[in-house]
């Protein structure tokens, strides 16, 4: 179990949404410090808050911030991008890079990092997946935080041997900017945020935000044409 009180901790995709929400429930829980990115320049005057650049599709990008940021106990992976199109019609360049931010990023942000956090004790590893993670039907979006959830399980069995916790987040749709255009039930990012890092400070492996998650979960043993993405029908 990692308490996130006087941790130093990192947050990608900090700036807005979800990760905006992280960022204040860290440290609304004594986070001592929290190094929040985005992919161009930002501020926030809040002492405890150090923002930084972050293009988690360049190595080079995501070295530099592991060098600055050798401080750090506890890393959420949560930026992402979603480009909906089907993907035998969709533009091939949108689905590799859905793959290159939402597989490939944590996957350059956990190398980076995964040597910190064992300098500093061993820490937590918390990497951002989806509902969709599990329903066919979302194009390359869903087909990529699949293979983030893949990603995660075996980065927890990588990473068990210097007692880095890892975490996997499966939420439904959260009121963000991102699903905007969806007219679909939504809980607060604040909310879950909340459930994100009481699942952390209770040592869970997965946390599963919402009903509509908990349920798509239970369904996985059951009829695979069953988990498809309701609008996708």
């Amino acid at each position: 179990m990692v308490a996130v009180a006087d941790k130093v901790v990192m947050v990608t995709g900090g700036r807005r949404g979800l990760g905006a929400a992280l960022v204040d429930e860290l440290l609304a829980r004594g986070a001592r410090k929290v190094y929040s990115t985005a992919r161009s320049a930002y501020t926030d005057d809040r002492p405890q808050v150090v923002t930084a650049e972050l293009e988690v599709r360049s190595q080079a990008s995501v070295a530099a911030l592991a060098e600055a940021a050798t401080d750090v106990d506890i890393v959420f992976n949560n930026a992402g991008i979603l480009l909906p199109a089907p993907l035998l019609t969709g533009d091939f360049e949108d689905a590799r890079t859905t793959f290159d931010v939402n597989v490939f990023g944590p996957l350059r942000v956990a190398r980076a990092f995964a040597p910190i956090l064992a300098a500093n004790g061993g820490g937590a590893l918390v990497n951002m997946h989806s509902v969709l993670s599990w329903l066919a039907g979302s194009g390359a979006y869903g087909a990529s935080k699949a293979a983030a959830w893949s990603l995660t399980n075996s980065l927890r069995v990588e990473l068990a041997g210097q007692q880095t916790q890892v975490v996997g987040v499966h939420a439904g749709f959260i009121d963000t900017e991102m699903v905007s255009a969806m007219n679909l039930p939504k809980a607060t990012p604040a909310e879950v945020a909340a459930r994100i890092v009481d699942g952390l400070e209770a040592g869970a492996t997965e946390v599963l935000t919402d009903d509509v998650t908990v349920a798509t979960k239970a369904a996985l043993s059951g009829p695979v044409e069953r988990l498809t993405f309701p609008t996708a029908r």
